[in-house]
């Protein structure tokens, strides 16, 4: 959720910029532009804030997420705030985390099983329009095969994710942290033991005042 107080001595510059950050996000939370391609209603779940100095760009909600408009509120949420070093209070601390994901939107399924991809339609919309103003953002973390590809191509997830001191000091790659990628990570044994270790320093770093 966008923020409307800023701290003591705030800039009236800050002040705008989270005036303008707001308005574009009541217009994203009322968005119904790809209404006709969703299993359900839209829910667009997001948060932004001007003072976010992390973003968080993921997939699309899942069902539950759908449910409860919270976003990571799953099984894979809670693995991520794992990867991360963060406790859920933390994590939603909106001041200082942003989640964009690449579709705002529950998608629905697949006829195979899992969650369809994000809607096209959704990230070349808004991402524009509201990551530009938080200016404060000092890393921005892309999980999962949508997010990897939009931003670095695409490629195999490991070769990727490998990689990742390439794209410090602003990007960090990352699988999609579902249970479908716990075999992947066993495979992978330089993520848990390299990159998560560095990946948490990063981003308490980033978080701290």
């Amino acid at each position: 959720m966008a923020q409307a107080n800023y701290p003591h001595g705030a800039s009236s510059a800050t002040s705008r910029g989270g005036e303008m950050l707001e308005a574009v996000a009541r217009e994203a939370r009322a968005c119904t532009l790809c209404a006709v391609h969703l299993p359900c209603p839209p829910r667009p779940v997001f948060r932004v804030s001007a003072t976010a100095r992390l973003l968080v760009i993921g997939q699309a909600p899942g069902a539950r997420v759908q449910a409860s408009g919270i976003p990571w509120d799953d099984a894979s949420g809670a693995r991520l705030r794992g990867w991360l070093g963060l406790d859920a209070a933390t994590f939603y601390d909106a001041t200082r985390i942003a989640i964009v994901p690449m579709g705002f939107c529950y998608p629905g399924t697949l006829a195979g099983g899992g969650d369809a991809p994000p809607r096209p339609e959704c990230a070349p919309l808004w991402h524009p329009r509201l990551i530009p103003l938080m200016p404060e953002i000092r890393l921005t973390l892309l999980v999962g095969s949508h997010a990897v590809a939009a931003r670095l191509g695409r490629g195999p997830m490991a070769a990727r994710v490998a990689a990742w001191r390439d794209r410090l000091p602003a990007l960090f790659p990352l699988p999609h942290p579902s249970w479908r990628t716990i075999g992947w990570e066993r495979r992978n044994p330089w993520f848990p033991g390299e990159a998560l270790p560095a990946l948490r320093t990063l981003v308490e770093k980033a978080i701290s005042t």
